[in-house]
């Protein structure tokens, strides 16, 4: 899915990791400005189409460690709390 390799909690995506090594992350909308100030960008679908606030990208260089993506994966797996 999107191009990369998704994994799933509860039959949802949690997180997809990208060819180039940036992260896919589903989050809690409500947390979005936060997320992006930790380092997330706002997803896209291609040049034009953004996601929606909750979705983020997080470039490879932000999850050079395994303390930092450890912390992205778990965003992706509690999003599943607020997303119904």
């Amino acid at each position: 899915m999107f191009g990369g390799l998704s994994f799933m909690v509860d039959e949802r995506m949690a997180v997809a990791a990208g060819r180039d090594g940036d992260l896919l992350v589903r989050t809690d909308p409500t947390e979005h400005d936060a997320l992006v100030r930790r380092g997330g960008v706002p997803a896209r679908m291609g040049d034009h189409r953004p996601m929606g606030p909750g979705w983020l990208t997080v470039p490879s260089a932000r999850i050079s460690d395994d303390v930092e993506l450890g912390y992205w994966v778990e965003v992706g797996i509690g999003s599943r709390r607020s997303s119904g």
